[in-house]
């Protein structure tokens, strides 16, 4: 029996440049949307931004995954925390499940506090339909700190 999950992850291209340090750390010690694997190795398959709005590179990246073997799709979490939040995220979303029937994760590490307390600050959450979203990215203030 394989107990590896292999994961994809896709970034907003505003962070194109960043080295994936909390994605990767979060990876590691199985924290944020990562903690649903607690019994599963994971192996990361793939790595690369949206390609910048309207998301160019989502009709694409998913197939090189395929290749991989990825099992899940993650968006990671500054797709949910930047400034704005990725308005496409659940279009992104479904596309990708129902084109290349690969599961798709919203967020990788869990919410930095700085991030969260700006948001909280200016109502960005206050809708519905953050709340699926934010769901497994939310830990307590330690956790959040940790994450900074």
């Amino acid at each position: 029996m394989d107990n590896t999950i292999r994961i994809g992850i896709i970034i907003c291209d505003r962070y194109k440049s960043c080295a994936g340090g909390k994605c990767l750390r979060a990876m590691k010690e199985k924290a944020g949307a990562f903690e649903i694997y607690d019994d599963l190795e994971i192996e990361l398959v793939g790595y690369t931004s949206c390609g910048g709005c309207p998301g160019g590179n989502i009709e694409y990246a998913p197939n090189e995954m395929l290749k991989n073997r990825v099992d899940v799709i993650h968006f990671a979490t500054g797709m949910v925390v930047g400034y704005p939040p990725c308005p496409r995220i659940e279009y992104f979303k479904k596309f990708i499940s129902e084109t290349f029937h690969v599961k798709v994760a919203i967020g990788t590490h869990p919410i930095p506090e700085d991030y969260y307390l700006i948001h909280q600050k200016f109502g960005t959450w206050n809708q519905d339909e953050h709340d699926n979203l934010l769901k497994p990215l939310l830990a307590n203030e330690d956790v959040r700190l940790a994450y900074q």
